[in-house]
């Protein structure tokens, strides 16, 4: 589904041209939900944002499909875009827009009738449980509200792939369990590959089936979910693992006290 093969970043700064993504060989099966996971600063949503081309790459080739995107010319690329949906951490909402019209938007663009826009977006609102919110405006919503109406302006062009830039970041531990399993029913109904990238691990362990490990702009380990907890190989897997024992250690000893206290 997805292949990327010696990928590069860079940007040139005052101090000169700071690389942020290096070599990078990744392929994501279709039907999938596959996690990058990475500290701050590594690269993560260059990386991401260099699958539909929002970040040009200085290097190597991305193919989506049976699309070669990294080769795609400006109307090409427009058109490819349509088949690849991507929700933010801001939820990038039109606040001018009510949720109907920020829903619908993607399809005025394409050019579609509006009957069909009429129709497919009360249907994608339908499947994302906002069907009574078609008339409001985002800020009537709450913030998981808000994320949903950004994961439905992500399918209703139906999509092929799902792109999500750190989607459940802003959002409460509650908000971000409902969004979690937003996503994977979304995958099982719609056989919807999915790839985000998070540095929460709570999100990789409840929908991930596999993931990449990204460490200074290079893809350091991949594997199984399963794998990265049980036999983290990379540095920065070990200090993420190393950081969750470390809180589950601590919350253990809160609730022993609190146990002694009763």
């Amino acid at each position: 589904m997805v292949h990327i093969h010696n990928l590069g970043k860079s940007y040139n700064t005052a101090k000169g041209t700071v690389p942020v993504l290096q070599d990078i060989h990744l392929t994501v099966e279709k039907g999938d939900i596959f996690g990058i996971i990475g500290f701050s600063g590594a690269g993560k949503s260059t990386l991401i944002r260099c699958l539909n081309r929002l970040e040009e790459p200085d290097t190597g080739m991305i193919v989506i499909g049976d699309k070669v995107i990294t080769e795609l010319d400006e109307r090409e690329l427009r058109v490819a875009r349509q088949k690849i949906g991507m929700i933010f951490q801001q939820f990038n909402l039109f606040d001018a827009k009510t949720v109907f019209q920020n829903v619908a938007f993607p399809l005025e663009v394409a050019g579609h009738s509006r009957p069909y826009i009429q129709q497919r977006v009360r249907e994608i609102l339908d499947l994302v449980q906002l069907g009574d919110k078609a008339h409001v405006y985002p800020y009537q919503l709450s913030g998981g509200q808000k994320q949903r109406v950004g994961i439905a302006r992500a399918l209703v062009n139906e999509p092929d792939l799902l792109l999500s830039d750190e989607a459940t970041s802003a959002l409460d531990p509650q908000t971000t369990y409902s969004i979690l399993e937003l996503l994977k029913e979304i995958n099982r109904q719609l056989h919807l590959t999915i790839l985000l990238i998070t540095h929460e691990l709570d999100v990789l362990q409840h929908v991930c089936n596999n993931m990449a490990v990204l460490e200074a702009g290079r893809i350091v380990e991949t594997g199984p979910v399963e794998q990265f907890f049980l036999q983290p190989r990379s540095d920065t897997a070990k200090r993420f693992v190393g950081i969750l024992d470390h809180y589950r250690e601590r919350r253990n000893v809160v609730m022993e006290g609190v146990g002694e206290g009763i």
